[in-house]
């Protein structure tokens, strides 16, 4: 299975959700079985490492970021079985640039695995406090721990599983 997170830069939220999501899939043992990427769909920090913020409250919380930004392409959303958009704007985004119907269907909000969430949006930290980064990592693990069971469901439920 193979899972690409998107927000608008690839600095704050997108990372910490792969982040927190393989977190969530060692902890169920599956994480091997599963490719985990993050992009943005702006272009503004390609190549950059994740926002030093970002960084400090993922450490904090014990979840580690690694890679550059990397804007996503529509070429590639077909390459994904899943497509976890971190807000609306990214949904529509990524909606927008997918090739077809099947493609769209792919594309979910991340919150959508979270029962107790009470907005579908992760919230953008960057133009926040310290107190914003550190909400966002605790709503990407929340988030995670649905989205692996998700995952893991799917396993299952293959045939030969």
């Amino acid at each position: 299975m193979r899972v690409l997170f998107v927000c608008l830069g690839n600095i704050c939220r997108s990372p910490t959700a792969e982040a927190a999501t393989l977190e969530a899939l060692t902890d169920l043992g599956i994480a091997g079985q599963v490719r985990l990427d993050s992009a943005g769909t702006g272009d503004w920090h390609v190549g950059n490492r994740p926002d030093r913020r970002m960084l400090a409250a993922a450490s904090e919380a014990g979840l580690r970021l690694d890679g550059a930004a990397r804007q996503v392409t529509a070429g590639e959303l077909a390459d994904w079985d899943m497509i976890v958009a971190m807000d609306h704007r990214n949904l529509a985004d990524l909606r927008s640039m997918a090739s077809s119907d099947e493609v769209r269907a792919r594309i979910v909000l991340f919150r959508e695995f979270d029962p107790d969430a009470h907005d579908a949006d992760v919230p953008d930290p960057y133009y926040s406090g310290s107190h914003g980064f550190a909400e966002v990592v605790r709503i990407c693990r929340a988030a995670a721990a649905g989205l692996a069971d998700e995952i893991a469901a799917r396993f299952d439920a293959e045939p030969g599983a």
